[in-house]
């Protein structure tokens, strides 16, 4: 019981690999040190910025993240996950080059509102600019009817709040990053949103569901669940 070998290929940020890293944690069912996961991270904060890679201004990340899923794969981990929504914008050219599964972020989530919120047709997301460039969302959430923040809120408010002076990359995770992701989020809610997506790892260590009237679902944390639940299924 629970002795499959998971990665986690991270880095992206440093703050999101650990907070992934205590999601799997808390979503495993144990009563001694002896029974959690054993967990490979590679925290790879060298990998060159997603956004701007996506966006044509920065160096492609593939090269180092293949690197860092390399480093798993030779240490023998059975699945993992990568904790950066826009870094899954490059998941099929990593998963490719390494012989075992990357829990794809989008897919799980897909199948998680599916289950857990069948009646949801409007859902709000808060990204990164560069994962919402990327369609991601259009493409595994294309039964539902997706809002987005305005441009002005999207720069002023969500991408200042993650890589602003005092934001969550810099290691804020509370005061003005909050609240510039609750008027957001408002903002999501004022044009009909009925559940908002943490699109981005960074607003999950920020932005908590005791903070919105709606559901609010990290994608991570359904990534967590998922690797946990079939790890112990394939192995027990």
């Amino acid at each position: 019981m629970n002795d499959k070998l998971i990665g986690i290929l991270g880095g992206m940020g440093p703050e999101a690999t650990a907070e992934c890293y205590l999601k799997i944690i808390r979503a495993t069912s144990a009563r001694k040190d002896q029974e959690h996961f054993r967990v490979i991270i590679d925290s790879n904060a060298k990998i060159p910025d997603r956004t701007e890679a996506i966006s044509g201004r920065g160096e492609n990340p593939v090269p180092e993240m293949i690197h860092a899923a390399k480093n798993l794969e030779k240490l023998d981990v059975e699945v993992a996950c990568i904790p950066c929504m826009t870094a899954h914008y490059f998941i099929e050219d990593v998963q490719k080059e390494v012989s075992y599964p990357l829990l794809n972020a989008f897919l799980e989530l897909k199948r998680f509102i599916r289950n857990f919120y069948p009646d949801i047709s409007k859902i709000g997301i808060l990204a990164t600019t560069g994962t919402l460039e990327t369609g991601l969302f259009e493409k595994y959430l294309d039964h539902l009817d997706i809002v987005y923040p305005t441009p002005m809120t999207q720069n002023e408010k969500v991408m200042k709040s993650i890589y602003g002076e005092n934001g969550i990359k810099s290691g804020n995770t509370d005061g003005k990053p909050l609240q510039l992701l609750k008027e957001a989020s408002q903002e999501l809610l004022d044009n009909g949103a009925q559940l908002i997506i943490s699109g981005c790892t960074e607003i999950g260590l920020v932005l908590k569901p005791y903070h919105l009237p709606v559901p609010l679902v990290d994608p991570m944390e359904v990534v967590a669940n998922v690797v946990v639940k079939e790890s112990v299924y394939q192995k027990s």
